[in-house]
């Protein structure tokens, strides 16, 4: 994708803002077009209603000779209740259960394996049907009964973040949202938490994270259908400041999130300086620093309630100085922010060591004094290379080949 001239608009605070034109927006989704999901239809013509959102559930209702208000009633039972199974939807009659299980189904990705570490945090490996795979983490809180689900977005990434295992895997193809809010749901069946709890009933699956395989924003429309679904109050009913999305920075797909969705943001920043970011995180030679940033200044979301997280992985000897410190401290200045330090994961054939304690301790406290709360991630499920930047699947993309005998294309 080559870069097109910013538009000049306004931002929310009426200071003259670069932003990304429409065009460079409709030339991600075109490049995001190439590694579509596959459609919903099962092998015996059947379509999975989960993915769906109510108006197209609606027009289905309607094409099958229904009344709209059995949106509402399926609503419920697919996202309200868990059901799977439309024998098991007693407020819709028995013709019409049957009618449905005809024609549709209420489907969830496979689980391939389901482990559980020393410390509780539980990964999935799901396959969709396809058969392609993507991994999803729950990691539990310490102290209380609640925790995150950390979601992929797609099958392998196209970031090649120097850092991250799942950049070592190229980019598969995106989830599609059937796929991504059915890792949520499958993850809720393994706990058994359904119906969906309502007002302030605790929730042991609380928050979703966007921050497994794959970067969100070069999936957004997928993603965004998605999480209206999570967000639906007569469903599963998460509230958007429960939900926080993790980019590298995708320019004008962040404002587009802010403004359509209103979820949290973090930023995969991990360096304070262009040249080496460029190196660790390459989408930095098409998005610089000083774009991310302004782009986080005009966030709408962001507020001292609602802080935007800059997340930074450390890596010894290479970003983890007290100058590196310092230099982030004065870019963050201003913005409603907090700093999660992340101590880097190691995964096989990787070369980089994770920062020393002192030395963590050192920048945290630079960044605490300067009035950022900046804590230390500790590493969760290491021991099933669930962590942070150990996600990865052994998912290839099929390469298109012209067959010999009638010049078309085949997959190999």
């Amino acid at each position: 994708m080559s870069s097109v001239a910013p538009t000049p608009t306004r931002s929310r605070d009426g200071t003259a803002a670069s932003l990304l034109n429409d065009e460079e927006r409709a030339r991600i989704r075109a490049k995001s077009a190439q590694f579509a999901p596959p459609t919903a239809a099962m092998p015996d013509g059947r379509r999975d209603l989960v993915g769906l959102s109510r108006e197209e559930l609606t027009d289905i209702m309607v094409e099958i000779g229904e009344k709209p208000f059995r949106t509402k009633q399926l609503w419920h039972w697919i996202y309200h209740q868990g059901a799977t199974d439309f024998s098991r939807m007693s407020s819709i009659a028995r013709p019409l259960q049957e009618k449905l299980a005809e024609r549709f189904v209420v489907g969830r990705p496979g689980v391939v394996t389901e482990q559980t570490s020393q410390d509780s945090t539980r990964k999935f490996l799901f396959r969709f049907r396809d058969g392609q795979e993507a991994e999803t983490v729950y990691i539990p809180d310490r102290q209380e009964d609640r925790g995150a689900v950390c979601i992929s977005s797609q099958v392998g990434c196209t970031l090649s973040c120097t850092f991250c295992h799942t950049g070592t895997q190229a980019l598969v193809r995106n989830l599609g949202a059937a796929e991504i809010v059915g890792q949520f749901m499958a993850a809720r069946d393994s706990y058994g938490e359904w119906p969906s709890p309502k007002g302030d009933t605790p929730r042991l699956l609380s928050t979703i994270v966007l921050m497994g395989m794959g970067e969100p924003l070069y999936n957004y429309d997928n993603v965004a259908k998605a999480m209206r679904i999570i967000m639906d109050g007569e469903g599963i009913g998460l509230s958007r400041r429960r939900i926080t999305l993790s980019t590298s920075g995708v320019v004008p797909m962040m404002d587009q999130c802010g403004a359509e969705l209103g979820i949290n943001l973090a930023v995969s920043l991990h360096a304070v300086r262009d040249d080496l970011r460029d190196e660790i995180v390459p989408l930095n030679r098409k998005y610089p620093i000083k774009e991310i940033i302004a782009a986080c200044r005009r966030y709408p979301a962001a507020s001292n309630a609602r802080r935007i997280t800059f997340e930074y992985i450390m890596l010894r000897g290479i970003n983890d100085s007290e100058a590196d410190a310092r230099e982030l401290v004065r870019l963050i200045s201003g913005i409603p922010a907090k700093v999660n330090l992340i101590p880097f994961n190691p995964w096989p054939g990787s070369s980089y060591r994770p920062s020393t304690r002192e030395q963590l301790e050192k920048f945290a406290n630079i960044v605490m004094d300067a009035g950022f709360a900046s804590p230390i991630r500790m590493p969760r499920g290491r021991d099933i290379l669930a962590a942070c930047g150990q996600l990865r699947t052994e998912s290839q993309r099929l390469r298109r080949v012209a067959r010999p005998d009638d010049g078309t294309d085949a997959a190999q």
